[in-house]
């Protein structure tokens, strides 16, 4: 998007402004539907160009390895400016101390449950999730509500609600949703309890210090609220800023998942993991966390573990750790998050999903059942 930004343009006279509006709107209304075409044929255009003019064979390691870099790439990359600029947009005039104050001190565990909550419900894989982690965390919601979105909205979706009733029918999928949830909420508790904000990185404190209605809206604005033009300067500027910084960990990150996107040996897992002992599901955990793969993929690879003879519990430390984490997240998250920060979270999941496994390893025969 390309409104101007001077200084000069952040008070407009009164008398230009619904000209502008107009044209802002009818520029913004453009770019949407370009955003969206773009958006709805990334799949597609990423099959034609791989199998179809490039000529990789169909079904390919190496073939299924770059139409899921251009596909995740294309898409994060949209994601990431739609949803910062968005955010920041509404950002300027909402009163997010009222959100922030009424969702800490005695609501926190509704903080995290909806944070949670919202992480289910949106159809996000675990890099797709930064974009609004960003936008959250700029906008100060607190950090353990935050926390609980990064972890949740990875593990569930509409989508594989309805793909793991249908394969493993509806305990399994009710187990699967529960134990989701609550692996965001205690996240969010936790991280809250270690005061985890503090180990952001510095250009998201001085982010969140921003206060964009004292910046952007002049004195005898205020009490009207910022105009479209103003939202739109912080907006653009909040964009652009952060798009510099990670767009290129984004390309990094999504490239080393795509080389190992195809290759999940299932057999092994099944050979070497399969005989329920208690090491077996720590170990299936860090072997998952390199793995990149979306809540949708991991589930016929789910059904096929089982299938094979791999424990209930072990299966589920594998799956969620492979969804929930991933080197291309933890390569962006970097950006975000600093050493300490990356450690507890990366610590916290390795710690929960080895707990999950050992407890449905006792328990999983009587849900399958």
């Amino acid at each position: 998007m390309t409104m101007p930004t001077t200084p000069s343009k952040l008070h407009p006279n009164p008398h230009n402004a619904p000209l502008w509006n107009l044209g802002y709107f009818a520029i913004v209304t453009s770019i949407a539907t370009l955003w969206w075409l773009a958006y709805t044929h990334i799949m597609p255009v990423s099959h034609w160009l791989v199998f179809t003019l490039w000529g990789f064979a169909p079904g390919s390691h190496l073939g299924l390895s770059l139409e899921f870099f251009l596909y995740d790439t294309a898409k994060i990359l949209l994601l990431l400016v739609l949803l910062i600029y968005a955010l920041a947009w509404i950002r300027v005039s909402l009163k997010v101390e009222l959100v922030r104050d009424f969702l800490a001190g005695k609501r926190r565990g509704l903080g995290y449950f909806l944070g949670a909550f919202f992480g289910a419900i949106t159809p996000f894989c675990s890099c797709s999730s930064i974009p609004l982690f960003l936008g959250f965390t700029t906008a100060r919601i607190p950090m353990g509500i935050t926390m609980s979105f990064l972890i949740t909205s990875p593990l569930i979706n509409e989508i594989a609600v309805v793909l793991l009733w249908s394969l493993l029918g509806w305990k399994f999928t009710i187990t699967y949703v529960l134990v989701g949830m609550l692996a965001g909420i205690l996240g969010g508790f936790v991280m809250d309890e270690l005061k985890v904000q503090r180990w952001l990185q510095p250009f998201i404190l001085e982010a969140m210090e921003k206060e964009p209605t004292q910046q952007y809206v002049h004195d005898s604005q205020k009490k009207h609220g910022p105009t479209i033009q103003q939202r739109h300067t912080f907006a653009y500027n909040e964009t652009a800023s952060i798009f510099q910084r990670v767009w290129k960990w984004v390309i990094i990150g999504v490239g080393i998942g795509a080389a190992l996107h195809g290759f999940v040996p299932e057999n092994w897992f099944a050979q070497n993991l399969g005989a329920g002992e208690w090491w077996s599901v720590p170990a299936s955990v860090l072997i998952g966390i390199p793995l990149y793969s979306n809540v949708t993929g991991i589930i016929p690879i789910m059904e096929s573990l089982l299938t094979k003879g791999l424990p209930m519990g072990t299966t589920l430390a594998f799956c969620m750790s492979a969804v929930a984490a991933s080197i291309p997240e933890v390569m962006m998250l970097r950006q975000i998050m600093t050493i300490k920060l990356q450690a507890t979270f990366i610590g916290y999941l390795w710690i929960i999903f080895t707990l999950v496994g050992w407890l449905f390893n006792s328990v999983g025969p009587h849900i399958l059942s």
